[in-house]
């Protein structure tokens, strides 16, 4: 009988000490899970609610085009490498012009690899910041700020000269090739980056 006891002791406790010992595992687990998902604690790290718009980063981060590509992926990876999400989901109004990827690999071979960098984490946000300016620019506005001969003010603390030739939008030289709405502002696709002058 006391046999009986002390095995029966024995499985209760190897039971519960199997159990508690799963319970610290799956806590462990969830708790390294979270830990990845908020790496970036500002307004970027905001998930988008039901019925919401999207804004500029969340645009940049999910669309994809008719062959399933992501056209700002190399954006997105340059936005997080300087630090400067937050500058593009804040409430606005802004204006993004969005260099898609290819933009990126006309730059000479090499660039985006050294800007990426740590040490030159500055450089690029100061080059991304020259894509943003701080104000509301549909096209219609961009057509008449170009028929006014005004610049454009960009959060890089420079200007871009915007251009109507023939009824197509250029900003800084390049083309305006299609424009999206978002929640703050807007979103100029561009084929070019927009580099600023040191």
């Amino acid at each position: 009988m006391k046999l009986k006891y002390i095995l029966s002791a024995f499985v209760f406790v190897a039971f519960f000490s199997c159990k508690n010992d799963s319970e610290k595992k799956t806590n462990s687990n969830s708790t390294e899970t979270k830990t990845v998902k908020n790496t970036h604690k500002g307004q970027a790290s905001v998930e988008l609610g039901e019925g919401e718009e999207p804004n500029v980063l969340q645009v940049a981060m999910t669309y994809k085009d008719k062959d399933g590509n992501k056209p700002f992926s190399t954006l997105v990876v340059a936005v997080q490498a300087a630090g400067v999400e937050d500058a593009l989901v804040n409430t606005g109004p802004l204006t993004v012009f969005a260099p898609v990827n290819g933009a990126f690999d006309k730059l000479p071979e090499g660039t985006v690899e050294t800007l990426l960098k740590p040490e030159n984490k500055a450089k690029l946000g100061f080059i991304l910041t020259n894509h943003v300016a701080p104000a509301n620019y549909p096209i219609k506005q961009l057509k008449k700020e170009a028929k006014k001969g005004r610049k454009l003010y960009m959060a890089s603390g420079k200007y871009l000269i915007v251009e109507n030739k023939d009824g197509k939008m250029f900003v800084g030289g390049t083309e305006v090739l299609m424009s999206v709405k978002v929640s703050n502002g807007w979103i100029h696709v561009i084929g070019d980056v927009l580099v600023p002058e040191e």
